[in-house]
């Protein structure tokens, strides 16, 4: 793959477009195609918006990542560090000046506090642990609200944002986890600072809450039948949660597809 598709992540930009659709589509259902142009230029600023936080990523944490991650760019060789940086900081800039061509100064809000949660994240809170996790869950969940902001009604979207901040926590503590060796230069992180069984202990917790809230919609009735297929995700997230203690890497991956069936789960519950 093209070293700069690497250093984007794109699949993460992807998936990050998905979710802006998602929450699009559960503010306004089938009449999404009425907001085609907005949300078209949504999509593109998420994409450069996840390219430059991973660009960003990867500059700060380019000597970790000779441990952790040798095969991206930067430990490689393949893009000098401060062409990483450079294309970060400006692929933010563009993203927030995109955001302006919308016309919804929610829209512009919500990406405006995204990049400021995004610097700082790199800058300071990823240093400190638990805090830099919420603050990743927070940006996560923001990309659902701003697909109701686009379409404007962001008040249909609070749940699924927040479902998806409580099991994004717990994917980052099991990443945590997961890289407790290759993260020398930090040292304040949950597992280093109570250890591996308790930190997992707090991510379980966190796995568990969302498809607690999960239920919701299905006794307040605000979705279709087809949503109950977010029990199958519910599920998935509960074994993540037995799984952290035993396996981090796996528990995270799972993770990862049981988001993609709730994702579903929910768009059906919107078309039935």
């Amino acid at each position: 793959m093209n070293k700069y598709l690497r250093l984007f992540r794109l699949g993460n930009g992807v998936m990050g477009v998905f979710g802006l659709l998602i929450g699009a589509f559960i503010s306004v259902g089938l009449d999404i195609a009425e907001h085609a142009q907005d949300l078209a230029i949504a999509s593109v600023l998420v994409l450069i918006f996840i390219a430059g936080g991973n660009s960003l990523n990867d500059y700060v944490d380019r000597e970790l990542d000779k441990i952790g991650h040798p095969d991206r760019p930067l430990p490689r060789g393949e893009i000098p560090p401060r062409r990483a940086l450079h294309l970060g900081v400006s692929s933010l800039v563009i993203a927030c000046l995109l955001s302006l061509l919308i016309g919804s100064p929610s829209v512009t809000v919500l990406v405006v506090a995204a990049m400021m949660m995004m610097i700082a994240y790199e800058v300071y809170l990823k240093q400190r642990g638990a805090i830099g996790n919420l603050a990743i869950s927070i940006l996560t969940g923001m990309l659902f609200l701003m697909g109701g902001a686009v379409t404007g009604d962001v008040q249909k979207t609070v749940v699924i944002a927040l479902m998806a901040m409580l099991v994004s926590i717990g994917r980052e503590i099991a990443k945590d986890i997961e890289d407790m060796d290759s993260d020398l230069g930090r040292r304040v992180t949950l597992p280093m600072r109570i250890g591996v069984g308790k930190t997992a202990s707090i991510g379980a917790v966190f796995f568990i809450a969302g498809p607690v809230l999960s239920i919701y919609p299905l006794i307040a009735g605000m979705f279709g039948m087809l949503y109950g297929i977010v029990l199958v995700a519910d599920a998935m997230f509960i074994y993540c949660a037995c799984l952290l203690f035993t396996d981090a890497h796996r528990s995270q991956k799972v993770a990862k597809y049981a988001m993609l069936i709730a994702l579903v789960a929910f768009i059906l519950g919107v078309v039935q």
